[in-house]
């Protein structure tokens, strides 16, 4: 195959709620959340460029026009951009059901919307092909078996069960970056929920043993899950520490660049979200600070000149 071109299609899952990444998902949608001067999903998009795709479809669901704002139709990024639309988030394998008509490649890539992961597609593309496989899985050690799901694999490389959080210690976790033959998922009805690690993938590791196989990646991941992680994500993404606050004190703070803080705030391991305008004199510290406008009836957040300050380990 041509270096430079790589023969799938990728389909990009957007449509989650990402309720863990509150409040911060009540202004735009996760992947589109500012990782330095730009969106995780253009990041995401990037690498699938630098990696030979051409062909992307994302799914959509929640705050869709954040995202599409950014994208479009993907030319700025040197791809082909479509989109999925779901009335109602349809899963993990019912997004893929809905977007099978816009793939154009059998087998198609599939990869998380608000993770980073380097993987090397070719390589991975190359291990699915020999193998036979129906699904062949991105996976590394499991960094933390009591905050993720595990996946056991046999000494062949197969996958042989999943692994609920607590009990995952010594499995691989998924890293959000897979390789699936359409037939996986063609038979499901269009518009249905339906999950695939928690649901159909079980039921293909009964039926097909060896069906979904590991491979074991080595590249960086970089997880946005929660707002800690995600303050520390965008942080290391800023190269350079251009003075746009004057009289501010931010100590590990990632301020989004529709914001604004006034001389003499001083803001301590803080994200500053949205179109928002911290005032001189502001102080906070461990904290998600987003318009007030987003308060819902029962948050627990502090409320100050039209700022909800919600807690940094929410």
């Amino acid at each position: 195959m041509p270096a430079d071109r790589l023969p799938l299609a990728a389909l990009v899952l957007s449509a989650g709620r990402g309720t863990r990444l509150e409040p911060i998902t009540r202004l735009v949608a996760k992947p589109a959340v500012p990782l330095g001067d730009t969106t995780l999903i253009e990041r995401v998009l990037g690498w699938l460029r630098r990696s030979g795709v051409r062909d992307v479809v994302v799914n959509l669901h929640a705050r869709p026009a954040t995202i599409t704002r950014v994208v479009g139709d993907g030319a700025h990024l040197g791809l082909s951009v479509r989109y999925s639309w779901e009335p109602k988030a349809l899963g993990s394998a019912g997004g893929p059901r809905r977007a099978l008509p816009l793939l154009a490649t059998d087998p198609i890539l599939i990869v998380n919307g608000d993770t980073l992961a380097d993987v090397d597609l070719a390589a991975m593309l190359d291990a699915h092909r020999q193998s036979g496989a129906d699904v062949t899985m991105a996976l590394v050690p499991n960094p933390a078996p009591e905050h993720y799901n595990g996946v056991a694999i046999d000494e062949d490389g197969r996958v042989t069960g999943f692994v609920p959080r607590g009990q995952a210690a010594g499995t691989w976790h998924f890293i959000g970056v897979q390789i699936a033959a359409a037939s996986v998922f063609a038979n499901l009805c269009d518009g249905e929920p339906v999950e695939t690690v928690s649901g159909i993938y079980r039921d293909l590791i009964v039926s097909r043993p060896g069906a979904i196989r590991a491979w074991r990646a080595t590249g960086a991941v970089l997880d946005v899950g929660t707002p800690r992680d995600y303050l520390d994500a965008a942080l290391s993404f800023v190269t350079h520490r251009a003075d746009r606050h004057p009289g501010a004190r931010l100590r590990h703070t990632f301020v989004w660049p529709e914001a604004a803080v006034g001389a003499g705030a001083d803001l301590d391991q803080c994200i500053v979200a949205g179109p928002v305008a911290i005032p001189a004199g502001f102080t906070a510290a461990e904290s998600v600070i987003v318009p007030a406008s987003v308060l819902q009836p029962d948050d627990v957040a502090d409320v100050r000149d039209g700022l909800a300050v919600f807690p940094l380990s929410r």
